[in-house]
C-alpha cells in the first residue's frame, strides 16, 4: 500500500528528470510537500496521443469514468499490479492512460508493541523518482464538472520494505519513462516493470508520529529519529 508520500523538487529538476518540453518558466513551481494524503491534488506526468509530455495536477484516488460519484475514488488510491489488466476500474486506464507520479519518498507504518511506527523510505542516491500511476477522466453527471484523478500502482514489497508492509509502490526507472508514458506502447510489454524495486538501491529510517496527521506537512515529517 502507499497511503502517504513526500515530494520536494524544483521545476528545473522536474523538467530535466522527466524531459518536459515546456519552457522552465512555464512550469508551476510546486511547493515542497512532506505529507501528501489521499484526496489531495498531486502532480503527475503524462503524455497524451500526439501531444508533448506534460505535468498536471490530478486528484489522488481514481474515479472511473462510469462512477456515479467521486466517492469511489476514496477506495482507489492504489491499484494492485497483479489485477490492473482485469479489474474494470483500471484495465482501460492501464492500456491508454498511464502516468508517472513524481516522489521524493513514501511512508509505511511498522506494527510494534501494539503501536505503529512510521518509516520514511526513499532511494539512496536521489530524492526524485517516479511511481507508476494510472489516470482517468470523470464527468460529474449533475454539474458537468470534469475531474481528472489518478492511482498509484503497488506491488509486492522488497526485502527492505517487507518488515514494514507487504506492499510498496511500483517505481519506474528513468530509462523506462518513455516506454511507460508512450500511448503506443502495448501494456502487456510493461508488466515486467511493476515488480519490487531493488532494495539495494533504497534506504529507510524511522520518523516522528507527526506524519500520522496529514495536517502536519513540514520537513520534520521526514527527519530521522536515529
Amino acid at each position: 500500500m502507499c497511503g502517504r508520500f513526500a515530494f520536494f523538487a524544483s521545476r528545473k529538476r522536474l523538467k530535466k528528470e522527466f524531459c518536459l518540453s515546456e519552457p522552465e518558466t512555464a512550469l508551476t513551481e510546486f511547493p515542497a510537500r512532506y505529507n501528501i494524503a489521499p484526496g489531495q491534488e498531486i502532480p503527475a506526468v503524462r503524455q497524451l496521443p500526439r501531444q508533448p509530455r506534460e505535468i498536471v495536477f490530478l486528484h489522488w484516488g481514481l474515479v472511473p469514468s462510469w462512477a456515479k460519484d467521486i466517492k469511489s475514488g476514496y477506495r482507489m488510491i492504489n491499484a494492485r499490479a497483479e489485477s490492473i489488466t482485469t479489474k474494470p476500474a483500471f484495465k482501460n486506464a492501464f492500456r491508454y492512460r498511464r502516468c508517472l507520479i513524481p516522489s521524493s519518498g513514501f511512508y509505511e507504518w511498522q506494527k510494534k508493541n501494539g503501536k505503529k511506527q512510521p518509516w520514511f523510505i526513499t532511494l539512496k542516491d536521489k530524492d526524485l523518482f517516479a511511481f507508476a500511476g494510472l489516470w482517468e477522466r470523470w464527468q460529474n453527471p449533475e454539474t458537468g464538472k470534469i475531474v481528472e484523478s489518478c492511482t498509484i500502482i503497488t506491488t509486492d514489497s522488497n526485502e527492505l520494505v517487507k518488515p514494514l508492509h507487504d506492499r510498496m509502490p511500483a517505481i519506474i526507472p528513468p530509462e523506462k519513462y518513455d516506454a511507460w508514458l508512450n500511448p503506443a506502447t502495448k501494456p502487456e510489454g510493461l508488466l515486467y516493470l511493476l515488480g519490487p524495486f531493488p532494495s539495494s538501491k533504497m534506504t529507510a529510517w524511522p520518523v516522528s508520529p507527526l506524519v500520522n496527521n496529514p495536517k502536519h506537512d513540514s520537513p520534520e515529517c521526514i527527519r530521522s529519529l536515529v
